[in-house]
């Protein structure tokens, strides 16, 4: 079967085509999490309750990577192949070594290729499964997550900013544009402690009664909690983030103005009415004097006709 394809012919035709295109919405953003050539017990389960956070919308992969390095020089090749097969724009990659204990690097790539990575190691680490609470507060799946970032440090250090950015890149969820309050049953604090260390805590919020209409929050730590110590980081190319931070072009809408493909750009120009009845009209007007004129003519020319008839 052959299928036919519509090519435009014209800048005209090309502007109708892209009217009548379906829109793009963007949907949720999907995560990739990654073993390295070695991983600690700690850091397993790091990966592991991270996956359960976003288990809605991640592809965990438990295989042991070899070829990944990616903050060296080609070393990030494979990790935008996993991006590309999966279709993942955030990446979640866990390794451990003398050098590096227990590390995390966390990376968000834009058309597959590698936007910016941030690494940290996690110290303090308590599970989900540490955590005793009543699990009919646990927050439900897909739910919506409040975020606190505390901390002067957030707003002063270059780092920070970075790992906040990413953070709120992570555990968003789907972009939407209505929310129901009673969908939002979580919240991330996250503390800054010093320059380069987060303690980072995920809690259930649990809602009191006040004896008002407005109800009382509580918290209820569910896990994980971690101190996330900050170690290397990897800004954006300035081409690739004026690429990525790209918008639609919206045209400001002109009043009284239609396109048509066939006629093109249409305006409407509105003329007061005149009231010509009660206009009133002189014997000097040029028109009436014209007018005048050739009436006196035609007459001339029929007397003509009748004293010289043929």
């Amino acid at each position: 079967m052959v299928a036919a394809i519509r090519v435009p012919r014209s800048q005209r035709a090309k502007r109708e085509l892209l009217k009548h295109a379906p829109k793009l919405v963007e949907t949720g953003k999907k995560t990739l999490i990654l073993h390295g050539t070695k991983t600690s017990a700690v850091l397993n389960s790091v990966l592991a309750d991270l996956f359960h956070l976003k288990r809605d919308n991640a592809v965990k992969y438990s295989k042991k990577n070899d070829n990944i390095r990616p903050f060296e020089s080609g070393g990030e090749t494979s990790l935008e192949f996993f991006s590309l097969k999966t279709d993942c724009s955030l990446i979640v990659y866990g390794s451990h070594s003398k050098k590096r204990p227990n590390n995390l690097v966390l990376g968000r790539t834009y058309d597959h290729h590698i936007y910016d990575l941030v690494e940290v190691g996690v110290e303090n680490y308590k599970s989900i499964e540490s955590y005793v609470y009543d699990k009919k507060l646990a927050p439900k799946l897909g739910s919506k997550p409040f975020f606190a970032f505390i901390g002067e440090h957030f707003e002063s250090v270059e780092e920070l900013k970075h790992l906040k950015e990413v953070l709120l890149d992570l555990f968003k969820g789907e972009v939407v544009e209505n929310l129901n309050l009673a969908g939002v049953d979580r919240v991330f604090v996250c503390t800054a402690i010093s320059p380069t260390t987060v303690y980072m805590m995920h809690c259930a919020l649990c809602l009191k009664r006040s004896g008002t209409s407005i109800p009382r929050i509580e918290l209820v730590e569910v896990g994980p909690s971690m101190d996330l110590v900050v170690r290397r980081h990897r800004y954006p190319v300035e081409s690739l983030k004026k690429e990525a931070m790209k918008t639609a072009d919206h045209a400001k809408k002109m009043k009284n103005v239609t396109k048509d493909p066939v006629h093109g750009k249409l305006g409407k120009v509105y003329i007061p009415d005149q009231q010509i009845a009660k206009m009133s009209l002189s014997n000097d007007v040029k028109g009436l004097k014209r007018e005048r004129r050739e009436a006196k003519k035609n007459k001339d020319h029929s007397k003509k006709q009748k004293i010289n008839p043929e």
